[in-house]
């Protein structure tokens, strides 16, 4: 199974077409696949090797739905393990795949397509049937899933952060691996991400932070200009000065002193005394 991995790039595999790739995928695993990097998961890759070597390819743990980067590494982490135990010497680019690139993803199903038919000749496991593999499988982890708390990629990733020994994300990978060096290189991207995010928030809140102390400087200089303006010796005694005082040194910032100024103003002798004419 060895000889699976040392097909050059001049083999013929990789000089099928997207359509045929398509056709075969789809006819053999009976499925709707419209472009090549609808496969990027992993989880149709798993399904192919299955479907060659029965049994070997734990699919209750493939993750069809798979639609985040790490749910779908890890499907190819099923993938490599099956790869290990098979001895084949493929090398998986995971970080190239997950990312939907139409030409890698290509590349990888020409080379699976090449492997399947050189296993037994090429010749259809006419026993196998796809459909029941994958409802099987969705059934046994959806049953799982229900017996266990649920846990959002979010909270993976915060608490992977927050972790001694490097995080929940790679707790169960082998760090030197392929799949371990994707998985360091995803955690170093999003963090990377988040820290991007919260350094535009920061910028954003200084932005803000400087035009409310302007507004206030601006307003403090109003009231400061009122406040020398009522000062004037041939002002200060007059009641609309001592009205605007009294609203000027208010201590209690909850209660407004707009009632008191207007009854220092209007209790004042002579303020009224033309209107009462």
């Amino acid at each position: 199974m060895a000889a699976g991995a040392s097909f050059g790039l001049m083999d013929k595999a990789y000089f099928v077409g997207r359509g045929e790739i398509l056709s075969w995928v789809n006819a053999t695993l009976q499925l709707s696949l419209n472009k090549v990097e609808e496969a990027a998961s992993g989880a149709v890759q798993c399904q192919l090797l299955d479907m060659v070597h029965p049994g070997l390819v734990p699919m209750h743990k493939v993750n069809f739905d798979a639609k985040t980067e790490y749910d779908m590494i890890q499907n190819y982490k099923i993938l490599q393990d099956v790869f290990n135990k098979l001895r084949i010497g493929k090398n998986i680019e995971v970080n190239k795949l997950v990312k939907g690139r139409p030409l890698d993803n290509l590349e990888f199903l020409q080379w699976l397509k090449r492997y399947c038919d050189s296993v037994n000749g090429g010749i259809m496991n006419e026993n196998y049937n796809p459909v029941e593999r994958r409802s099987k499988g969705c059934k046994e982890r959806s049953h799982k899933g229900s017996n266990k708390p649920s846990k959002s990629l979010q909270a993976n990733r915060l608490s992977s952060a927050n972790s001694a020994d490097g995080g929940a994300l790679n707790s169960n990978i082998d760090l030197a691996s392929p799949i371990g060096k994707v998985c360091n290189a995803i955690n170093e991207e999003h963090y990377m991400e988040q820290i991007q995010q919260l350094s535009e928030k920061i910028a954003d809140l200084k932005v803000s932070v400087d035009n409310t102390e302007k507004e206030r400087d601006f307003y403090f200089s109003k009231l400061r200009d009122i406040e020398i303006l009522c000062q004037r010796p041939e002002l200060e005694h007059l009641p609309m000065t001592k009205g605007i005082r009294k609203i000027l040194y208010a201590a209690d910032a909850k209660d407004s002193s707009l009632p008191e100024a207007n009854e220092i103003i209007t209790r004042s002798p002579g303020m009224f005394s033309e209107e009462a004419e």
